[in-house]
């Protein structure tokens, strides 16, 4: 792959792949973190890259595993030190739909959270996503069912009453 060809291949991806990556760990911030950084490792890799055909999952899978490292990372420095009293600054409130999905994206284990995305957002097949994962076909299935069924039942509104049989 030569340096214009992944350039191009940046430019195409990147948002695609924040966005993908955003709905995985429910932070935007840290989507565009790993993402980057899995765009330098693959810029060593280049040429790799090209052969295996597969780039954008290749990053993909790999900005994965950074979020997971930085999760556990962040997690034992916060258990080693306690939280920070830091001031929050103010921000705008988020739109009430938005907070909605990410909190019942956020209460879906992250498996099935992450297959979700690969199937809807990234419109992999459940063969590709169990190539992508490590996880048998029948187990994307499964995550798939239920976290679907979670999700339904979490963004279920309770102000629409549901039409009596007649």
């Amino acid at each position: 792959m030569t340096v214009e060809e992944f350039e191009e291949f940046y430019a195409q991806a990147v948002t695609r792949l924040t966005g993908q990556l955003y709905v995985m760990t429910g932070d935007l911030q840290e989507a565009q973190d790993v993402v980057q950084e899995a765009f330098v490792k693959a810029w060593v890799r280049r040429g790799r890259l090209e052969r295996d055909g597969q780039p954008e999952a290749w990053i993909r899978t790999v900005a994965w595993r950074l979020a997971v490292s930085r999760w556990r990372f962040r997690r034992r420095s916060a258990d080693a030190w306690g939280r920070g009293h830091g001031g929050a600054e103010h921000v705008a409130p988020p739109d009430p739909d938005h907070v909605v999905l990410v909190d019942a994206l956020r209460e879906l284990p992250a498996q099935q959270r992450r297959t979700l995305t690969l199937h809807y957002l990234c419109d992999l097949t459940v063969e590709q996503i169990a190539g992508e994962t490590g996880l048998s076909t029948s187990t994307i299935k499964t995550h798939l069912v239920r976290g679907r069924a979670a999700l339904a039942h979490r963004l279920r509104d309770p102000r629409i009453e549901e039409a009596p049989d007649v």
